[in-house]
């Protein structure tokens, strides 16, 4: 018996935004086993850099914390596109994700310019961000036009 899964563009978008979330929750989670440079490279905040370098647990149970959200993305997007069960809350949690991936694209502009000069990995995690929150936009408005014809 072959399993033939076809996927709408928009379908295939909020898929590709779902692995993309899951992939930035698996760097996430990296960083604890990677370390204070990790959490460096990944430019987070000061006081999780500390924490690494202290071993204190502010910087493991943050990541932790950032890394179940992010695959909580993933689970919502693929619960919409049927990938997986449906699990509650999907309308709300997409339009949701999709303007919090949208804001932290934008956010991240006027980032880009620093006084040291132009900084590259914001410029990609922002960019990255941005295309995961467009993804969420068309993959939620697929979702709610779904919904309202029955399928």
């Amino acid at each position: 018996m072959e399993l033939v899964l076809s996927f709408s563009v928009k379908s295939k978008l909020l898929i590709s935004g779902g692995v993309i979330a899951s992939a930035a929750a698996i760097w996430h989670l990296l960083c604890i086993w990677g370390g204070p440079s990790w959490f460096a490279f990944a430019r987070a905040p000061k006081q999780i850099i500390d924490s690494a370098q202290q071993g204190t647990l502010l910087a493991p149970v943050g990541t932790i914390i950032v890394a179940g959200l992010m695959l909580a993305c993933t689970v919502f997007a693929f619960s919409a596109v049927g990938l997986i069960r449906k699990v509650p809350l999907v309308k709300p949690a997409l339009i949701t994700i999709a303007l919090l991936c949208t804001l932290r694209g934008l956010i991240g502009i006027p980032a880009f310019a620093t006084a040291t000069g132009v900084d590259i990995w914001q410029i990609v995690a922002s960019t990255v961000w941005l295309y995961v929150g467009v993804c969420f936009i068309v993959g939620s408005i697929e979702h709610s036009t779904a919904l309202k014809s029955g399928t």
